[in-house]
């Protein structure tokens, strides 16, 4: 699979472009700077086929892991796969920068309108690295630096604390090796840590490694372990690693030419490294677990020195400080004429009083008419709709600030995807659902819109002919119809407090 083309500027210039999904861009990041060697092109799907039931590409070469990029189908539309002049595809950042230009040389249907393509690749454009680049180095780049000998490598994708340090610091004295540390930044960690915050709780640690080459990477999390385990033995393998210290499946064949053996294999189930017969190497107290950890944090409450350094738990209180002044997101889904905008806004109301945080109020009408004016009611604009307050109320939360959202969000996934953004931007996310019967919300109808649609007068209304899927993941149930506003505010003042987002004592009486 060749990846040496050219075509002139003019035609680049009038390729069609599309941004890609965050993980997209970060695996084409990683093709294009060559830590997916031997792979220098997006697959075809007889790449893809071959790889699903072989483990190498159509051509024979060994490649275990799928890499993909799918795009709108219309906008295969203009490119002639069949003319090398009229097959590029722009893909461009976040920004809408291009960073690449596709030789499109197959595609075929996927799901939702969408079309995977494959073919080769080429760089366009400057790379954006925002924050650390100083620490985002090619393969080549790191492998120029390297001594000669072994090289131990880490995926470091959470803060390290003494235990991991110790063992790091046994399995790089015992293997006389070179260390690289390699810091994942392609999206938060899985407890909303963002990729700047890990950077700086490494380098807090920073003292207490070996002599080490430190980078980030822009590896992402396929949700699936072994993919994972597989995406990170071939990127350390880029990266001129020799042994890898990994969690999860040990998998040979697949990265660097020798794993680190079992006596120095890193246990995810505790977090420590353990030696032989699964016994701990250093008989010392047993390290505090990821919970135990979370719930000192939320609490604002140091961690102890002997299981972290004080450097990496300031970092860590940077940048998860307690919750009760952590951003927040409260989230109110319930039917029309449920009383979820009227029990926000009694809540909004006891919340400025105590004045902790900014409140932000963004109601289903006021959303509708400011922020997403011009979408109609299909489940395609509804989505979009509940995205838009999911990224506005995310970004809210981000700078500690307390959104509370009250559309009506009658589908999960919308809710869910809601939920990920708040985590993403490193803030908590409660999902209050408003469960008061279809019958009794009819008996208000203040808009008169069940009227209506009862009437065949409007269509698309959520509990009559469009549906609500009720949650299943709602952190607080209320039922206006058989409990007062004045309850309702109450109980989600409650929850808030015994959560440890909000301080009772100084609550409104």
């Amino acid at each position: 699979m060749s990846a040496g083309w050219v075509l002139p500027e003019d035609v680049l210039s009038g390729a069609p472009s599309y941004t890609p999904q965050p993980a997209e861009l970060a695996d084409l990041e990683l093709l294009l700077t060559g830590a997916f060697t031997p792979l220098s092109s997006l697959p075809t799907r007889a790449d893809l086929t071959a790889i699903v039931t072989r483990g190498q590409l159509a051509d024979g070469t060994r490649w275990p892991l799928p890499v993909s990029l799918q795009v709108p189908g219309d906008l295969l539309d203009g490119i002639d796969l069949g003319n090398p002049l009229q097959r590029a595809l722009i893909v461009t950042d976040t920004e809408g920068a291009p960073v690449a230009a596709v030789d499109v040389v197959d595609a075929w249907p996927t799901r939702d309108g969408m079309s995977g393509i494959g073919g080769p690749v080429r760089r366009i454009g400057e790379p954006a690295h925002g924050p650390f680049r100083a620490l985002r180095h090619t393969p080549q780049q790191v492998r120029d630096q390297l001594p000669d000998g072994r090289v131990v490598g880490v995926v470091v994708d959470r803060p390290l604390h003494r235990p991991q340090l110790a063992q790091i610091v046994h399995a790089t004295r015992t293997l006389q090796a070179h260390l690289v540390v390699m810091i994942p930044v392609a999206e938060p960690d899985r407890d909303g840590l963002s990729p700047e915050a890990l950077v700086r709780c490494v380098l807090a640690a920073r003292d207490r490694l070996p002599p080490a080459t430190i980078v980030t990477v822009p590896l992402r999390r396929r949700r699936n372990e072994v993919r994972d385990a597989l995406a990170r033995a071939r990127v350390a393998q880029a990266y001129g690693v020799t042994h890898l210290l990994a969690g999860g499946p040990t998998l040979s064949g697949g990265g660097p030419r020798v794993l680190v053996p079992r006596e120095l294999a890193y246990d995810g189930r505790d977090g420590q490294w353990r030696g032989r017969d699964d016994i701990p190497l250093r008989n010392q107290r047993a390290p505090l677990s990821d919970s135990e950890l979370d719930d000192l944090l939320d609490r604002g409450f140091p961690l102890p020195e002997w299981h972290t350094p004080p450097a990496v738990a300031k970092e860590l209180a940077r940048a998860r400080p307690p919750r009760r002044h952590r951003g927040l997101v409260v989230f109110f889904t319930g039917l029309s004429g449920s009383g979820k905008s009227t029990v926000a806004r009694g809540a909004a109301a006891a919340l400025r009083e105590v004045g902790e945080r900014t409140v932000t109020v963004l109601d289903g009408d006021i959303v509708r008419r400011e922020l997403s004016a011009g979408l109609g009611f299909s489940k395609a604009d509804r989505d979009a709709n509940i995205r838009r307050v999911g990224w506005v109320a995310a970004e809210i939360a981000r700078h500690h600030g307390l959104a509370i959202c009250c559309p009506i969000a009658p589908y999960a996934l919308a809710r869910a995807d809601a939920r990920q953004m708040a985590r993403a931007a490193g803030a908590g996310f409660v999902l209050v659902w408003v469960a008061t019967p279809l019958a009794v919300c009819e008996q208000r109808d203040r808009k008169g819109l069940y009227a209506k649609a009862r009437a065949g007068k409007v269509t698309g209304m959520t509990g009559v002919d469009d549906p609500y899927e009720e949650p299943t993941d709602a952190d607080l149930v209320l039922d206006t119809s058989s409990r007062t506003v004045d309850d309702s505010v109450e109980l989600v003042l409650a929850y808030l407090e015994e959560h440890g987002w909000v301080e009772r004592a100084r609550l409104p009486a």
